[in-house]
């Protein structure tokens, strides 16, 4: 599922987005790479999970003229199918993205180049110059594709554009200190659970390395004056739990953390689900159905407050 087929020269890349108010300082234009090391139940960008590129498809963009299935030599496109598309017959040939002409069909990723990637950001300048805004890498996981990203952020440094990276932490941190870290300005660090087990269950993997590797960024952030902020994602039952929010908060103190950010919780994440043909496990879990409420978020909130956490 996480195979990783980017190179030096190219990455996989799914949306590029401008004019971002949420990412970062300022206006931003936001790179979403393809690929990630966890696999977490709740992503709310599940597109961004597989490291290859995807066929989506938009049920109420369809307008039923059946051109798609005229073209697809594997029968892969079935009006029976609830999602439409057989994924393990399709050969994702994209004949029929090219066929359908209400955009129904689409691709998920496509590769860039650094010169394609860096054009594109440019284009933004004048803007982030009056907001104090920049480029954020985010996904799916950027540093994955390490190389890839080192030599973008060169580029894009040159030009003075603010530079930030959103990540879930799960890197070599040492090739990250080496080729990464010079030409950030800043980083945004989730941190999901704080019980191993509990991480392992519900993001597929251990958390020991991100923890490590936040503690060591901590210390080496603060010599250095790069900005460093941890990132909490607010999961109704699972990451917006009174033990995990205490045990993180510690963690941070403890560290000398004085500020996060919490991510307010949204549902939109299912009907992305559906588009790319994936079931999760958490859509008969009402809570999970429904936006988190206010009232919940400011107890989270109090939370960090008694750890003296902004």
């Amino acid at each position: 599922m996480h195979t990783d087929t980017n190179t030096h020269d190219t990455a996989l890349i799914f949306e590029v987005k401008g004019n971002s108010l949420d990412d970062g300082p300022g206006i931003r234009t936001v790179v979403f790479f393809k690929g990630c090391p966890l696999d977490c139940v709740w992503c709310h960008n599940p597109e961004s999970k597989s490291g290859r590129t995807e066929l989506s498809f938009e049920k109420d963009a369809c307008i039923m003229c059946d051109a798609c299935q005229h073209i697809c030599t594997a029968h892969a496109l079935d009006r029976n199918n609830p999602y439409y598309i057989d994924r393990e017959t399709c050969t994702l040939c994209m004949k029929c993205v090219e066929e359908c002409p209400s955009g129904a069909l689409s691709a998920v990723g496509r590769y860039w180049t650094i010169d394609e990637l860096v054009a594109e950001v440019e284009k933004d300048i004048p803007f982030f110059r009056t907001s104090g805004g920049g480029v954020t890498l985010s996904g799916g996981e950027p540093t994955r594709s390490m190389n890839f990203i080192t030599s973008f952020l060169k580029e894009v440094s040159s030009s003075k554009i603010h530079t930030l990276i959103e990540t879930c932490g799960l890197f070599d941190l040492q090739h990250f200190l080496d080729s990464v870290y010079p030409w950030l300005n800043a980083i945004y660090f989730d941190i999901k659970l704080f019980d191993e087990d509990e991480h392992r269950h519900y993001c597929g993997t251990s958390n020991r390395s991100i923890l490590e590797n936040f503690a060591q960024l901590s210390e080496r952030c603060r010599k250095d004056g790069v900005e460093l902020l941890p990132r909490i994602p607010l999961v109704p039952g699972i990451t917006a739990t009174e033990d995990n929010l205490r045990s993180i908060a510690g963690f941070l103190k403890r560290l000398g953390m004085h500020e996060i950010e919490l991510l307010a919780y949204n549902p939109l994440w299912f009907d992305k689900c559906w588009k790319i043909g994936e079931k999760s496990s958490c859509e008969n879990t009402m809570a999970m159905r429904q936006w988190m409420p206010a009232g919940q978020i400011e107890q989270c909130k109090v939370i960090f407050e008694g750890f003296d956490i902004r």
